[in-house]
């Protein structure tokens, strides 16, 4: 719901996030290799558990990024009221 407090220039974390699944990725991979090349097969697993949660983090984001902004009501858009008789699930009376 909108309250008319957000900011006016607010910015999606979006490319930070994307950077940050690179760096993890690129981590992940590494660590799966070099457990691998040891016989560490548990955590060889484990960093390539992290590394595909990785790549599908860079996905969702990329296409995230892709969709662009999306409609946010401008300043001349008086913010929405609650209706008094609905509870925070939307159900009425």
């Amino acid at each position: 719901m909108r309250t008319g407090s957000e900011p006016l220039q607010a910015r999606s974390p979006l490319r930070l996030r994307m950077v940050l699944a690179a760096f993890g990725l690129v981590w992940a991979v590494a660590g799966a290799v070099g457990f691998g090349m040891t016989g560490h097969v548990g955590w060889e697993a484990a960093f390539a558990v992290v590394a595909a949660v990785a790549v599908v983090d860079l996905i969702v984001v990329g296409r995230h990024i892709r969709q662009g902004p999306h409609y946010q009501p401008g300043r001349d858009i008086p913010p929405y009221l609650p209706d008094e008789h609905r509870d925070d699930y939307g159900r009425g009376p």
